[in-house]
């Protein structure tokens, strides 16, 4: 069952409360480059992202925010550390949130500056807690970053807040690692009901990061803790956005057509690997609730097929092409993608 949290605003939605688990990810062009991260971030969205981050290393990335706002249709995260001057530029060109770090951020007079300004523009602030820059008296007194640290580092800044009267929170705890991950947010899931966005931090390139960050938010997506999430990868930020939304598929916690495919043997007499990545290409921006199967044999492929909406299976040079359990023509290899893309979307 989903913890239900308090719900905030971020821009044009809601998170918390109940809301849907929405997708994050963060730009890796320079911010100050507007059109190269305008035109980024538009690529995001049309993959399914709902948040995005920029950092904010520097004025003129604070002040390239308000042109950016201004040409992109999802909620905008300033990412801020070390320079609390940053993060009010930041809410005063138009961030939809911003993004503290409690290691480096500084004294409470700067972090009250941003709460009353956040809260006189009516924006969030996300108190984000990394493993690997905790402020120096808690590393001290635990000794590493453990779940306990990371927590109490987190809960300090977020009561910080709460004392300059401010409560429009969103809260991580994140780490590399998995358990470490997993064990923060469970901690902190029973100490606070603000929303939580859920992921690990440099979780390494695409197949290590992409298996940590399925393991640690998969897991927590099925203990009922998270309400946003990001796939951070040593790779594009649209590979971090496909991932995140077959997280969600999986978990039938977002709308999406589920492809079903085999890993291919000695019977296969077609190039099903091709086959199945353009269809995959080809689809991944449906908001249709369908399976779809891809088999390469008669091993398992009919069946399969049969139990999907659409679906091929395949023999020498050809397949069969199946929907809602019957078939419904035979057509050539080189004629399998298009056939089977035109029944996907007769069902739209």
């Amino acid at each position: 069952m989903k913890l239900l949290t308090k719900k905030i605003k971020i821009g044009n939605f809601y998170i918390g409360g109940g809301e849907p688990i929405r997708i994050q990810s963060m730009t890796n062009t320079k911010t100050k480059d507007i059109e190269a991260t305008v035109e980024q971030i538009l690529r995001l969205e049309s993959l399914g992202c709902d948040i995005i981050r920029v950092a904010v290393p520097d004025l003129d990335s604070a002040k390239a925010i308000s042109k950016i706002k201004s040409r992109i249709h999802i909620p905008l995260v300033a990412d801020i550390h070390f320079d609390h001057k940053l993060a009010l530029e930041a809410i005063y060109n138009g961030a939809d949130k911003i993004r503290i770090n409690p290691g480096n951020i500084g004294d409470e007079r700067k972090v009250q500056e941003i709460a009353k300004e956040a809260k006189r523009y009516g924006i969030a602030i996300r108190v984000g807690a990394n493993s690997g820059s905790l402020p120096k008296d808690i590393l001290q007194k635990y000794k590493s970053p453990v779940p306990d640290a990371i927590v109490e580092a987190a809960i300090y800044q977020v009561r910080l807040l709460e004392r300059f009267e401010f409560d429009n929170i969103v809260v991580s705890v994140k780490s590399s690692d998995v358990l470490t991950t997993i064990k923060s947010y469970e901690i902190l899931s029973q100490k606070l009901s603000y929303p939580l966005h859920v992921g690990l931090t440099e979780a390494g390139t695409f197949v290590a990061g992409t298996v940590k960050s399925s393991i640690a938010i998969g897991y927590l997506l099925l203990r009922g803790i998270g309400d946003t999430i990001r796939v951070s990868l040593t790779d594009s930020p649209e590979k971090e956005v496909i991932v995140a939304k077959e997280i969600l598929k999986s978990l039938k916690l977002r709308k999406g057509v589920k492809i079903v495919s085999c890993p291919t043997c000695a019977r296969c007499n077609v190039d099903l690997l091709r086959i199945a990545n353009e269809v995959e290409n080809r689809i991944q921006n449906l908001d249709l609730d369908i399976t779809v199967a891809i088999m390469g044999c008669a091993v398992n492929g009919p069946g399969e097929a049969k139990e999907a909406d659409v679906g091929v299976a395949c023999g020498i040079g050809e397949g069969l092409l199946f929907k809602k359990g019957k078939i419904i023509r035979k057509v050539k290899e080189n004629e399998i993608v298009d056939e089977l893309v035109k029944e996907i979307l007769s069902l739209s």
